[in-house]
């Protein structure tokens, strides 16, 4: 499910297409909300590892599980020490969810697979959020 779902916001989040993605198979139960959050990791010179999140959602339980993402733009603003994403060819993509539970311990859940990719040399230039 993770694969798929990682598989499905990459096809997305950089080209204008549209995949659905459905989550209800990780709704149990015991499932209250989910909190998904894609991050990026990349070296610089400056430093070995750098982390941003460029995209998160909260799902509740009664929500539609089935999530459209078509021409996704990052939530946040963030600075990035040395450009270091501008023209990086080994960003590395990994989704993860928080469930928080109706009862129990809050599971960090990482996304079985990894994609790596490179970014582009220019960035489109936000009018606003």
């Amino acid at each position: 499910m993770a694969a798929l779902t990682f598989g499905c916001f990459i096809t997305t989040a950089f080209k204008d297409r549209s995949v659905p993605v459905d989550i209800h198979p990780i709704f149990d139960w015991n499932v209250k909300e989910l909190f998904l959050y894609l991050t990026a990791e990349y070296a610089t010179k400056g430093n070995a590892l750098n982390q941003v999140v460029l995209w998160d959602k909260i799902v509740l339980r009664g929500d539609n599980t089935k999530l459209n993402l078509k021409d996704v733009k990052s939530k946040y603003f963030f600075f990035d020490d040395g450009n270091g994403l501008r023209a990086n060819k080994n960003i590395t993509l990994t989704l993860s969810w928080n469930v928080v539970p109706n009862a129990g311990i809050l599971p960090l859940v990482m996304g079985s697979g990894h994609k790596s990719l490179a970014f582009p040399e220019t960035y489109e230039t936000a009018k606003s959020y």
